[in-house]
């Protein structure tokens, strides 16, 4: 197994997150720590792929196949700063593949490409789900919003100089692998590094409009608790309760005598109260009444066609049986509007089979014909030109 050369805060932390899983789930560990890997190294390295895998148990391919497929894990050295620009539709429109190839010229690098003093990556993304700020682009995934090529020059000539510009929104800017821990789960231990930022007005403008029209959720009361689960089960049981309690009582019978069916009193039992109504005698089923509105035929197709078949003549059956009316059927007619004769759809679907055999196993699809035929040829003869056996000749003939 390769050597692994990770600081012993490493281990621990790996350990830490671990422990945050079921002993039996311990492979849900796996995206954090990619995360911490590529805290430690700036990438997640082949020597990261032998950690993770060596701490989770897990072969390095079943850990390379999660850190190949997700794009926040990078798989070669990157820079301080990873600064991404979006050229989706919007911000395409609005001037952010403008903004991208200004970058790409002033930092002298292309799409994931790192300058030379290792401060900046590059790249350009497909969408960074800020199409209301746009254009838009992010350093180290913190938001630079309404962005076009002068400021956001000045934002990478600030980043290069050792400054931190301040993003229009969320925390104050980290580094690439001070991010990488907190994406692995770990708090960020700088003083007030979570202490700046706040919503933008695009995002509040929702929020406006319904505080403006008094648009609300009916009941809504945004002072209310979140309840544990203890108090919900309690008040659910109390409204079942109440609930039980509101239904009205069962309606005794009563003493008046019932009239049966001549208009004479119904026999009543010892008490002068009506007996109860014997149930009903069980009755068959009624049956489904039969389709109207409609002339089609409703003829079962024989068990042993095809499913292409059974579509087909479901979809124009034969001339002589057809129903001009039947939806989605149209009988074909001779030119003169008289219908031909009657076909025989089995007769026709023995002559398409018959004129269509099935490929056997003895020409793969695709191999040159010439040279198939030749093998064959020489197979069968029982030598080949250099006088060899029948298994040899199958073998020359596939090394031809």
């Amino acid at each position: 197994m390769t050597t692994t050369t990770f600081t012993d805060e490493t281990r621990e932390r790996a350990r830490e997150i671990i422990a945050r899983y079921p002993a039996d789930r311990s492979r849900s560990a796996l995206l954090p720590l990619l995360h911490l890997v590529q805290a430690e190294e700036g990438y997640v390295s082949p020597a990261g792929v032998a950690f993770c895998a060596e701490v989770l148990g897990l072969n390095k391919a079943q850990v390379g196949a999660v850190a190949t497929f997700y794009t926040m894990y990078k798989r070669k050295p990157t820079g301080d700063f990873l600064v991404s620009v979006c050229t989706n539709t919007m911000c395409n429109v609005l001037g952010g593949q403008e903004v991208y190839d200004t970058l790409s010229e002033h930092l002298g690098v292309g799409h994931d490409e790192t300058t030379a003093d290792g401060t900046i990556t590059l790249e350009h993304a497909e969408c960074l789900a800020a199409c209301d700020y746009g254009p838009v682009m992010t350093v180290n995934y913190d938001f630079f919003d309404g962005v076009d090529a002068s400021t956001a020059v000045g934002v990478v000539d600030e980043l290069r100089a050792g400054g931190r510009p301040m993003p229009t929104r969320g925390a104050r800017l980290c580094t690439l692998k001070e991010m990488a821990v907190q994406l692995a789960g770990f708090a960020d231990e700088r003083d007030g590094a979570v202490a700046d930022g706040g919503p933008g007005e695009p995002t509040l403008r929702g929020l406006r409009l319904a505080q403006q029209h008094g648009v609300s959720v009916p009941g809504f009361d945004p002072n209310t608790p979140i309840r544990s689960k203890a108090e919900a089960d309690k008040a659910a049981a109390e409204a079942k309760a109440k609930a039980e309690a509101a239904k009205p009582a069962p309606v005794e019978a009563s003493a008046a005598p019932v009239k049966g069916g001549d208009g004479a009193s119904a026999p009543t039992g010892a008490a002068g109260v009506a007996e109860p109504a014997k149930p009903a005698q069980a009755t068959e089923p009624a049956k489904p009444a039969a389709a109207s509105g409609s002339t089609t035929r409703d003829v079962k197709a024989p068990d042993d066609k095809s499913p292409q078949v059974r579509t087909a003549e479901t979809r124009q059956p034969d001339a002589g049986t057809a129903v001009p009316d039947a939806p989605g059927t149209k009988v074909p007619t001779d030119g003169t509007g008289t219908a031909p004769a009657a076909g025989d759809a089995r007769s026709a679907e023995a002559a398409g089979v018959a004129a269509n055999a099935p490929a056997g196993d003895g020409k793969p699809a695709g191999d040159e014909a010439g040279a198939q035929e030749r093998n064959l040829t020489e197979a069968k003869a029982g030598t080949d030109a250099d006088g060899a056996g029948p298994a040899d000749a199958n073998e020359t003939g596939a090394q031809k």
